[in-house]
């Protein structure tokens, strides 16, 4: 048994931000919450053995928690704030299990929802939404991660198939069976996005070993050799990187949802843990230093919850602009990470225990804090916005 419990939520709303939710929305997050309950007590293991627990993925899709937003025939559908707050809730329990909201609902099944054809969507959405099938995104490659629109994964019409060659990395569920959405250069030059499946010949995936952050799910290394695709399989809505940026302005609103889950997680720790740690005859929490560092972590986390809440109402409404989104990472993953280093320092040795989840929180919030654009790539597609001039190369 663990010496604390730390775990218990305690709904930190210092400014009422979520006072008042509609009743839909506050329905998906309950659900989101009894998950979170449910898997929280297994997850400190898979994390540790860098195991990836696909029954949870299974289970997400049976509560309607994978969809990310996207309208999915026969599922309940879910506003921009109630998406949100799930892809927060799982993510305050676990960020391995939250990276499987944005890749699975995020980006695999946003990609099919926005560019797909009706013959796609009809095969891929349902399945995809109720974590039937797996879905991943390739677009990274091995040397071009943030100047991702220079790759150089190739697509050649050879008859009336298409021929991929090339390689992706860091592609979650991409060895895990299901689909990926492979984004390739055509002969002429323009992006595209192919569905391969991924027992296709030629397409060879291995999971990428040794990581520090988001153990408890794969990552992938991917080659493709030759793989033939058919002309039903290609996205026929994504014809430029443009395409391409749609979905990936649409997930970058989720992590910051997602950082905001895990800044709560370590908060709360930190205020479980120093009402029940006693030193020098006294809890922590009745320390003055103490007490400064909790006041900072709660001013930082609610600056958070009102990025994530406004920008939810703007998407909703239409509003929301990309560079919008990119301050919202931007800011969310820097204060997540500030709030977890200064959590796990206040739980003293016992914030690097697993059994105490602040360490695991903090490790896995250096993923999100790169994936979806890096914060000096965000920083300068805001920069650009502001000033009107490119500081890209």
């Amino acid at each position: 048994m663990p010496d604390y419990d730390v775990s218990a939520a305690l709904d930190t709303d210092y400014y009422s931000v979520f006072a008042d939710l509609p009743a839909e929305d506050r329905a998906h997050w309950e659900r989101a919450r009894s998950f979170s309950d449910e898997a929280l007590p297994q997850m400190n293991e898979y994390w540790d053995r860098a195991e990836y627990p696909l029954h949870l993925v299974k289970r997400m899709g049976e509560l309607n928690l994978l969809a990310d937003g996207i309208e999915v025939p026969g599922l309940e559908p879910m506003s921009p704030l109630a998406a949100g707050l799930v892809n927060m809730e799982i993510s305050r329990g676990d960020g391995s299990l939250g990276t499987v909201v944005a890749v699975q609902g995020g980006l695999a099944l946003r990609s099919i929802a926005f560019h797909g054809s009706a013959e796609q969507k009809e095969r891929w959405l349902g399945p995809l939404a109720r974590g039937e099938e797996l879905g991943s995104f390739a677009l990274t490659e091995p040397d071009h991660g943030s100047d991702s629109v220079s790759l150089e994964t190739t697509a050649r019409l050879v008859g009336d198939e298409w021929v991929l060659d090339g390689e992706k990395k860091w592609i979650g569920n991409g060895a895990s069976g299901g689909v990926t959405v492979v984004w390739a250069r055509d002969e002429e030059g323009n992006v595209r996005g192919f569905l391969v499946e991924q027992d296709a010949p030629g397409y060879e995936a291995e999971v990428i070993e040794g990581k520090g952050s988001l153990r408890a799910i794969h990552q992938a290394r991917i080659r493709l050799e030759g793989v033939r695709i058919p002309q039903a399989n290609v996205l026929p809505g994504a014809k430029t990187f443009k395409d391409t940026s749609k979905v990936l302005v649409a997930t970058r609103l989720g992590v910051a949802w997602s950082a905001l889950g895990h800044a709560t997680a370590a908060y709360e720790a930190a205020v479980n843990y120093a009402g029940q740690r006693v030193q020098f005859g006294k809890p922590l929490a009745k320390f003055q230093l103490v007490q400064d560092r909790l006041a900072q972590m709660l001013a930082e986390l609610t600056s958070m919850q009102l990025h994530c809440v406004h920008l939810a109402r703007l998407d909703a409404e239409g509003r929301m602009q990309p560079t919008q989104a990119s301050m919202a990472k931007y800011h969310n993953t820097r204060k997540a990470r500030a709030i977890a280093s200064t959590a796990r320092d206040l739980l003293g040795g016992n914030g690097i225990l697993l059994e105490n989840h602040v360490v695991r929180h903090m490790m896995d919030i250096e993923s999100i804090h790169t994936y979806e654009g890096t914060e000096s790539v965000q920083a300068l597609l805001i920069g650009r916005d502001v000033t009107g001039m490119s500081a890209f190369a």
